[in-house]
């Protein structure tokens, strides 16, 4: 078996676009967004289409910040509870 840090460098996990983690409710929610944008861009001139375009894809790019600011954090979070944990083991 391989270990995890090989799995993530050799890029057989992605957390990012892991869809195992999604929850009916974040699928339900993605669905209703995919629609409204739809219906949204099916009521833009042009103009308003090149804009929220922009908009959207100045969001995508924010986004993907803070998912990457967040797995970081929570990554950091993770391997000091086991640093503790290890520590802690070895003064009892």
């Amino acid at each position: 078996m391989r270990s995890i840090l090989q799995e993530l460098w050799n890029g057989n996990i992605c957390p990012q676009t892991d869809s195992r983690n999604n929850s009916p409710e974040m699928k339900q929610l993605m669905e209703y967004m995919a629609r409204h944008h739809d219906d949204l861009l099916k009521t833009m001139t042009d103009e308003q289409k090149e804009i929220f375009e922009k908009f959207d894809d100045c969001w995508s790019e924010y986004a993907s910040y803070a998912e990457e600011a967040i797995f970081t954090y929570a990554f950091k979070l993770g391997a000091k509870i086991a640093l503790e944990a290890l520590i802690s083991e070895d003064n009892e």
